[in-house]
């Protein structure tokens, strides 16, 4: 099934990108996961530094590229996958990753795409493009497929 809604919200700057997922991280509640996808070197680690801003992180937020996951605790915990390098599906139920998924926190899927088979209904999909010729640019097309991710699309709109 498609998304329930689609938009585009373009930045144009690296602390626009990280202040975008602040303003997304500060709405984010236990359950909600985003999905991100785009080319080696879009943002997807810049935003997700941004929503574990607007978590309350403390501390550095780096892409557990190698670890597949990390969790970081502000409000409420960020659950903060890489799944670059992930071969198959088993890889991630070997972690248990619906404990993540719908736990009490909120989870930020870096390639998200890989795993699309897995994730639930309701998530909020930004697909990330940059342009070669505006290098700082950056535009984030949203797809909710649920009606909190729906909740979470107008408020990214609203901060762009």
């Amino acid at each position: 099934m498609g998304p329930l809604s689609k938009d585009e919200v373009m930045t144009d700057s690296e602390e626009k990108t990280k202040d975008l997922g602040q303003a997304l991280g500060a709405a984010l509640a236990p359950g909600d996961i985003i999905s991100l996808t785009g080319d080696l070197g879009a943002g997807k680690t810049r935003f997700a530094q941004g929503l574990a801003a607007g978590l309350g992180v403390d501390g550095p937020v780096t892409s557990p590229t190698f670890t597949i996951m990390k969790v970081y605790e502000g409000r409420l915990p960020l659950y903060h996958f890489d799944v670059y390098r992930i071969q198959k599906i088993a890889e991630l139920e070997a972690i248990g990753y619906e404990e993540y998924f719908f736990g009490d926190g909120a989870t930020v899927i870096e390639w998200g795409d890989k795993i699309a088979q897995i994730l639930p209904r309701d998530h909020l999909r930004l697909e990330i493009h940059r342009d070669l010729n505006r290098i700082e640019q950056r535009l984030f097309i949203v797809e909710a497929f649920g009606e909190r991710s729906r909740e979470l699309a107008k408020i990214l709109a609203q901060a762009a």
